[in-house]
């Protein structure tokens, strides 16, 4: 569901957050009873300057004035709401994923912002080989994993834009709700399905979805068995699938997907798995060592080959962190090393290097050297 408004149509005190949102640079709005507005910038919250505790009732109010009468109903039926706001002004036109819940019976909303274009991958900081590599597939099971907000999404847009550029692909994506809007390229056809509007679920997307002839799926989520089970179905027919997981490491992605399932098809599912796997990508967001400036990508990397294969199959995932480490000349990046890389170029500071690596012996040369320059 998707609710556009030109700025002078955005009622206040909503307007005036939303646009001081937007001007700060800000990944996320969170509106909370009894809390100033709060924005995430780079990956911190701050409170909103000159702004008071906001009561239950007036954001009620203030949060009601953006809704049309059924979208008003659906939240009183379900008590949380899911759309996207498309803001549209002279200057600019954003794109919101908003999320309103119920809190103490009160209203509480989060706006996830998306930039009107889709990024670029130097901006983003992804290595330009590694997108080739992935895009290159022609078939197989791409997943894209990390934490709430470490920009999966924004990664996913920028492959899916690099085929749709290319051309010569039918491209179908279920997203919840959609994000970036993809622009028309000559030779390529892409569609996007919004779940709830044009679909009612991200499994009935992806069954449909087989029926229009497709090159490419990008499915926003896999979070049950069904969507699970068609991902890798159309993996193995031949298509390429894009999709992401919320785990916190590539070897964490294997074992999670095979835990949607009931145990007693999970040997199944991690001998189809095996077979149909071409990567795992798990993104983290550092923040940077320049201050008030974007957070920096850190990445894992794992290709599939014929030892990780045999190692999913059986359900011996320990030896995969040992894998990524012993195969960097096949393009696998341990996440030490993408840490590492970006000590080393000043982009990330020692104690963020210290906080989110796992063996600081790697970085003991790098760590005495920014000892040294104060770094």
């Amino acid at each position: 569901m998707t609710i556009q408004l030109d700025e002078d149509q955005l009622p206040e005190p909503a307007r005036s957050w939303l646009l001081s949102a937007l001007a700060s640079d800000a990944s996320d709005l969170h509106l909370a009873p009894g809390y100033p507005p709060y924005l995430r910038v780079h990956g911190e919250l701050r409170s909103l300057a000159g702004q008071s505790n906001q009561t239950g009732p007036e954001l009620d109010a203030a949060l009601m004035a953006l809704l049309p009468e059924n979208m008003i109903e659906q939240l009183r039926v379900d008590r949380n709401l899911d759309f996207s706001l498309q803001i549209n002004s002279s200057c600019f036109s954003n794109r919101a994923r908003v999320n309103l819940f119920l809190s103490g019976g009160h209203i509480g909303a989060c706006f996830r912002f998306i930039p009107g274009t889709i990024p670029d991958l130097d901006w983003a900081g992804f290595p330009g080989e590694l997108a080739r590599k992935l895009t290159q597939f022609r078939n197989g099971l791409v997943l894209l994993t990390g934490i709430t907000g470490s920009g999966k999404s924004t990664t996913l847009a920028m492959l899916i834009n690099m085929l749709n550029q290319e051309g010569g692909f039918r491209i179908i994506t279920v997203e919840e709700p959609v994000e970036y809007i993809f622009p028309r390229a000559a030779n390529s056809v892409i569609t996007q399905r919004e779940v709830g509007t044009d679909v009612s679920s991200f499994a009935e997307g992806l069954k449909y979805g087989l029926r229009q002839d497709p090159d490419v799926m990008l499915v926003g989520e896999i979070r049950d068995v069904e969507t699970a089970q068609i991902a890798l179905s159309a993996a193995e027919t031949g298509h390429l699938v894009f999709a992401t997981l919320h785990t916190r490491d590539a070897k964490g992605a294997i074992s999670r997907f095979a835990d949607i399932f009931p145990q007693s098809v999970q040997a199944e599912i991690r001998a189809q798995l095996a077979a149909s796997l071409r990567a795992v990508v798990c993104q983290h967001l550092l923040p940077s060592s320049l201050a008030n400036y974007k957070r920096e990508l850190a990445l894992e990397v794992l290709f599939n080959s014929s030892p990780i294969a045999a190692s999913i199959r059986v359900g011996k995932l320990e030896s995969i962190d040992n894998y990524i480490m012993t195969s960097r000349a096949e393009g696998m990046i341990p996440l030490d090393e993408s840490i590492k890389r970006l000590l080393a170029d000043g982009r990330i500071t020692a104690g963020t290097a210290e906080h989110f690596v796992s063996d600081r012996s790697l970085l003991r040369g790098l760590l005495a050297h920014a000892g040294s320059t104060g770094r």
